[in-house]
């Protein structure tokens, strides 16, 4: 059960089949193969032993697909880095990890200056760009590969890499995946209800520094399918990549799916290869998800999970895609599905009492998949993974049918006169509005109801749209203290590296009561 056997069996089983379609370049599995012992020998050569942390500053690339096996063969750390961070967050990851090598392209050769004045660990830093390597960086591609390889697998339980989160409780922390963690998320993938594609070409659309997209590489291999790669998120280049490598299957977290849908030159790319779309990483509102099928006609797949868990829990299958019965507070088409094969899943109370069906609670898992712990963080792990479950910090409940209904963070619902108020149901009503382009909600104190609802709102081009307008939308359609009682409008919502907005910059700018109007919605 390690990263090494996947790439071995994509060898044995697929060495002919092409692993990487990039530009106007393939490689085969057979000679993938061979790239990445040549890239671990490297990694070798350049001192690294086992145990060490090798962090990854680069956008999608093959490159960055090979260091995903090349540093499992070396059985070194890969510890991804967030693509859209400040140099001072990497800077913090960097020392935090302990990492002694650092892979960056051009995007982000300007920050290395900056980079070795403040990494206290970092012995070197390697270009894996293109065009001609800076000054004193090591060139990966001329690299010494004299570098001796032990032929002894890692053991199960022996860590693969650090990937950064900010997790179930305070800042940024490394989430420990073991090769059995990674393993086991692969093998998942392939049972019902994930089910993923035995062929076909596969888009890097999502940033690889995230699971959201990472997290599919290793069962990809196992079934020998193409990886393509559009180096950052761009709704027309996602577009254009889907026509030009025809793509099979691709990850777009929804904002990402809601760009491409509404983008103007929609209609003159042909997806007609498109056979799945798989979305996650934050709630997906129903009249996107039912635009998005309707004009895209290939299956839609949900997953839910987190960094922690490698990262699926739950799979909601193309068939349960239904929209009737919408109106009842659970169809299986506002869940976040049922548990994949090898994972337990369930909501329990303050206390981690199993709760009956219907009841809402903290969801908890447990499985081979579930991370070891967060580096260096044991007063964390106690809390996070007592029991032997890990504590997702999200509330959810389950149907009868096992069908589990994520509904809020525990830190982003709102306690409105004492109602719990789950953000993503009225979100999705916002979204309805045909001059609302995507929605999100805040709660903003409030003296005699403890808080009330703010929406914050980007309306389409040529749109326009009031504030009561919006909350009179909402109270046509929701109990009154669900509503909005004021709403702001903002030309985009701040969102992290994965597409997913960033509620507490949202409360940060939008969170006081004096900026804008204060209704009560009953």
């Amino acid at each position: 059960m390690t990263v090494n056997y996947c790439l071995r069996t994509a060898k044995r089983y697929h060495g002919r089949s092409i692993a990487i379609h990039h530009d106007d370049h393939e490689i085969t599995y057979a000679q993938f193969y061979e790239i990445v012992e040549n890239s671990a020998r490297k990694l070798v050569a350049m001192g690294a032993s086992k145990g060490d942390r090798v962090a990854v500053l680069l956008q999608n690339s093959p490159e960055y697909l090979d260091l995903y096996y090349s540093t499992a063969r070396a059985q070194v750390l890969i510890v991804p880095l967030n693509t859209r961070w400040h140099v001072n967050e990497i800077i913090y990851t960097l020392n935090d990890s302990g990492s002694t090598v650092l892979f960056i392209d051009e995007r982000f050769a300007a920050l290395v200056p900056q980079i070795r004045a403040g990494a206290t660990t970092l012995q070197h830093i390697v270009f894996a760009g293109a065009g001609e390597c800076p000054e004193g960086l090591v060139d990966w591609r001329t690299a010494d590969k004299t570098g001796v390889l032990s032929y002894d697998d890692p053991d199960e339980n022996d860590l693969v890499g650090l990937f950064y989160t900010s997790g179930t409780t305070g800042g940024p922390k490394g989430a420990m995946l073991t090769h059995r963690n990674v393993y086991s998320n692969a093998t998942h993938s392939l049972m019902p209800p994930a089910r993923f594609l035995s062929a076909g070409k596969w888009l890097h659309a999502a940033p690889m520094f995230h699971l959201a997209d990472a997290g599919a590489i290793h069962a990809l291999t196992l079934c020998g399918i193409t990886h393509c790669f559009l180096p950052n998120f761009d709704p027309e280049a996602t577009l254009r990549a889907i026509e030009h490598y025809r793509i099979t299957s691709v990850v777009l977290v929804p904002t990402m799916l809601n760009m491409v849908l509404n983008h103007p030159n929609f209609d003159r790319y042909d997806l007609s290869t498109l056979k799945r779309i798989t979305y996650g990483a934050s709630p997906m509102p129903l009249p996107l998800l039912k635009q998005a099928m309707e004009k895209l006609g290939c299956e839609f797949f949900q997953g839910y999970g987190m960094t922690e868990v490698s990262p699926v829990l739950t799979m909601l299958c193309h068939e349960d895609h239904r929209f009737e019965n919408t109106d009842r507070q659970f169809a299986p088409v506002k869940s976040a599905g049922k548990p994949v094969t090898g994972v337990e899943v369930r909501v329990v109370d303050d206390h981690d009492n199993e709760l009956p069906a219907g009841h809402v609670g903290e969801v908890i898992a447990r499985g081979p998949n579930i991370m070891k712990g967060y580096w260096n963080r044991p007063e964390v792990n106690a809390e996070v993974l007592r029991g032997g479950w890990m504590h997702t910090g999200d509330l959810g409940a389950m149907d009868e049918e096992g069908f589990l209904y994520v509904l809020d963070r525990k830190k982003d619902m709102i306690k409105t006169g004492g109602e719990n108020v789950y953000s993503p149901e009225v979100e999705s009503v916002l979204c309805a509005h045909p001059a609302v382009l995507e929605a999100s909600v805040i709660g903003v104190p409030h003296e005699t109801w403890g808080e009330t609802i703010r929406a914050v709102a980007v309306t389409r081009p040529g749109a326009t749209l009031t504030e009561l307008e919006l909350i009179e939308w909402c109270r046509e359609r929701l109990t009154h203290f669900k509503c909005p009682t004021s709403a702001v409008f903002t030309d985009v919502l701040p969102k992290g590296g994965t597409g997913k907005v960033q509620k507490n910059a949202l409360r940060e700018r939008f969170g006081n009561v004096g900026q804008v109007g204060n209704l009560r919605a009953d």
